[in-house]
């Protein structure tokens, strides 16, 4: 029974990823610790690796579709990527199974998980201001270089830095928090590009972090191969949705989400 709880799991949040970029850590963490009973630092790990597989399959989806700004994409990874390295480190020194180490993780945590919370709902109210008009696909050439300039150059980086930390902690971060830190540098940015970026930069960033991890003996393997068999279905489903979805629907999304996030939160 558990193996088809994972699968399960693996899909509805490869589905909740495909539709609003967000809810891979902020969901799957919580739910290998508190659902599953996994120790911390196993569940970072196995879940980096399965958002790295995951988001691969939805970043190839949307490549093929054209709605990922590879511009955008790089400037976040040069932050996120020498990051999410120092951090490796960092966990390397201390043991990541020492007392201080699960301390941090866990201490992280939940504070991401309360950052998720608030970004999800500032979101929401982003989008709500956003229906009406859309925000529009650019025209023209110089628009799409426009749409990709950010609000000041060194945000993307120094902001991609603080994700790359964070996510290599605790494995939240690179979605909620990641689309709303778009919808902030990039304010020109179409929704379905605002998701498809924050989809793509995660999925270096968290190859990095979970090999990282893989190399400390972090990954619970049979599990991740679960988990996968369910999401890559859910996130190819859902990335195939994502530019055809209704935004309110986008926002039900994520107002389910920052419940769940929340309540893991309460429970962590």
């Amino acid at each position: 029974m558990h193996n088809i709880a994972f699968v399960i799991a693996g899909f509805g949040v490869g589905l909740i990823v495909g539709l609003t970029g967000v809810g891979g850590g902020s969901l799957m963490t919580p739910v290998l610790v508190v659902v599953f009973g996994m120790k911390p630092y196993l569940a970072v790990g196995t879940d980096l690796l399965f958002a790295a597989c995951t988001k691969l399959g939805g970043t190839v989806s949307l490549a093929r579709q054209g709605l990922v700004p590879w511009p955008v994409v790089a400037r976040l990874c040069a932050g996120s990527v020498p990051a999410a390295l120092v951090s490796l480190w960092v966990l390397h020194r201390m043991g990541p199974n020492s007392v201080a180490a699960q301390h941090i993780m866990t201490t992280a945590l939940g504070g991401a998980l309360l950052l998720t919370a608030i970004a999800t709902f500032y979101k929401a109210i982003a989008f709500s201001r956003h229906a009406k008009p859309r925000r529009p696909e650019p025209a023209t050439p110089q628009e799409t270089v426009s749409a990709m300039r950010a609000r000041h150059g060194s945000l993307p980086v120094l902001l991609g830095a603080a994700i790359g930390t964070l996510v290599t902690f605790t494995s939240v971060g690179a979605g909620a928090i990641g689309v709303t830190v778009l919808l902030l540098i990039f304010p020109l940015l179409p929704l379905p590009r605002i998701i498809a970026a924050d989809i793509a930069y995660a999925v270096p960033l968290t190859f990095v972090a979970g090999l990282g991890h893989a190399t400390l003996g972090t990954v619970n393997w049979p599990v991740l191969a679960l988990l996968l068999v369910g999401s890559l279905p859910g996130i190819w489903l859902g990335s195939r949705l994502v530019a055809r979805a209704h935004e309110r629907l986008i926002r039900a999304g994520l107002s389910v989400l920052l419940v769940l996030a929340g309540a893991k939160l309460i429970s962590i």
